[in-house]
Formats: structure tokens, C-alpha cells, sequence
């Protein structure tokens, strides 16, 4: 079973300021409008409603987290998880690019997705979600912009790839590996990046998308042990008598 199944509802913010003090790994999710991001978290976590698809695109204005691992605190908060147990956390941003959002609040998404990709210690990957039948709009493209220089790795979820036929589907990949091949970091060296070509209608790619998350959260690795608690030493007469 994956363990991204696992997700449940951790927070959601709207602010820099507001972002949880975790210290465990984060994948943000990141996509235009109507791309498909919301679906292809609800069908990678095995899940219906986990990430909010709202009908009117462009309307889901936060930063929304899901963590992974972590037991729930008591029977009657469900909603409350143990914060030392959280293994790793799925970010979803808000989706860019949607004519009919206010100019304040497009501004706002922008300073707050470019400043979180950027600063955010704790993130370490970006999983950029692309509708395959379109090219890359100019915001996905700032988002790589932004992100790029950071030398973390990105994957790349190409979606709706049922709705083309294999020779279309061929070249959206060949076209995304191209423009993803482009970009460098910091110091010059190409930027880390992954792609594939994916469909929530027909399952196709979940088990490569799901690995390559797994992967970059740290979660094929080991669950860290808690330390031993230290037991007291035994008591001096007892080990006299013992060695009598």
C-alpha cells in the first residue's frame, strides 16, 4: 500500500507567517488552474475530497497541508495529529492563472507562491502539474523561474494524458523534457528534474508518480527509532546477592 495513502488534513495558511514550524520534508504541488492538481493528490493519496477541487477555478486562495504519518490525538479530535510522528507533509498551492481572480489577489498568490518556493527551507521538491494537451503557460514557466535555482529536484505530472493519442503524448513529453532541460541552478549545473506523462481517468502513471513522491519525501527510507527510554540501575545489594 502506498504510504501516501496515509494523508490526512494537517493546516492550511495564507500567510508566510503562518507557515507550520515542522522540520520533516515537504512536495508542493503547483499548477495552473484547472490543470488537474487537485485530482491527481485526491487519486495519489487514494482519496476523494483530500484537496479541495473546486468548480470555479482559481477560487482556492491557501497553501493547504497534508501530512504523512502521524497518529491522531485522542478519539474525539480527529483532526489533531501527532506533530513528532508526521514523516513528511504534501503542500498544495494554489492554483495560478485564472482570468476571472482579482488583480489583488493574483499579486498576493504571486508573492506568496514565489517567496514560499524560494525560502522555504524545508521543501524539498516541487511537483509541477501541466496539463499535457496545452504547452507551458508563461506562469509555469515563472514557477520554474523561481524554483529552479534552488538545485532541488522537480517532477514534472503531465496530466489528461488519455485524451491523446500515443504520437501527441510522445511529443508533450519530448517538449516538456526540453523546456525542464533548460533551466540551471545557481551555479550553472543543469536543475535536477523528472517527467512523466499521467492520467487520473485510467490510473496511468500513478505508480511512477507515486514512487518518485515517496522518494523525494525520504519515505522508502527507514522510520527514524525512537531512542530507548533509559532504565534505572539495579540496586547494589541485588547484585551482592547475585554474585553470592
Amino acid at each position: 500500500m502506498s504510504q501516501l495513502w496515509q494523508a490526512r488534513f494537517f493546516t492550511t495558511v495564507n500567510h508566510l507567517r503562518d507557515l507550520p514550524g515542522t522540520q520533516v520534508p515537504e512536495i508542493a504541488f503547483a499548477g495552473r488552474s484547472n490543470a488537474g492538481k487537485s485530482t491527481a493528490i485526491n487519486v495519489l493519496c487514494n482519496q476523494k475530497k483530500l484537496a479541495f477541487a473546486s468548480k470555479t477555478p482559481g477560487r482556492t486562495q491557501h497553501i493547504n497541508y497534508f501530512s504523512i504519518g502521524g497518529a491522531h490525538v485522542g478519539q474525539h479530535r480527529k483532526d489533531e495529529t501527532r506533530v513528532d510522528e508526521i514523516r513528511g507533509l504534501l503542500v498544495d498551492l494554489p492554483g495560478y492563472g485564472y482570468a476571472e481572480v482579482s488583480g489583488n489577489a493574483k499579486l498576493h498568490w504571486q508573492a506568496l507562491l514565489g517567496d514560499y518556493v524560494q525560502r522555504r527551507a524545508q521543501l524539498a521538491a516541487l511537483v509541477l502539474i501541466v496539463d499535457s494537451r496545452r504547452p507551458f503557460t508563461e506562469l509555469d514557466i515563472q514557477m520554474l523561474e523561481w524554483f529552479a535555482p534552488t538545485g532541488k529536484p522537480i517532477h514534472c505530472i503531465l496530466t489528461k494524458s488519455d485524451k491523446l493519442n500515443r504520437n501527441d503524448a510522445t511529443n508533450a513529453l519530448r517538449q516538456a523534457q526540453t523546456i525542464l532541460a533548460s533551466y540551471v541552478m545557481e551555479d550553472g549545473s543543469p536543475c535536477p528534474f523528472t517527467v512523466q506523462l499521467f492520467s487520473a481517468l485510467k490510473r496511468t502513471g500513478l505508480d511512477e508518480a507515486t514512487d518518485r513522491i515517496e522518494t523525494l519525501l525520504g519515505l522508502n527510507l527507514p522510520a527514524p527509532e525512537q531512542a530507548a527510554p533509559d532504565l534505572p540501575d539495579a540496586p547494589q545489594a541485588a547484585d551482592d546477592a547475585a554474585q553470592a
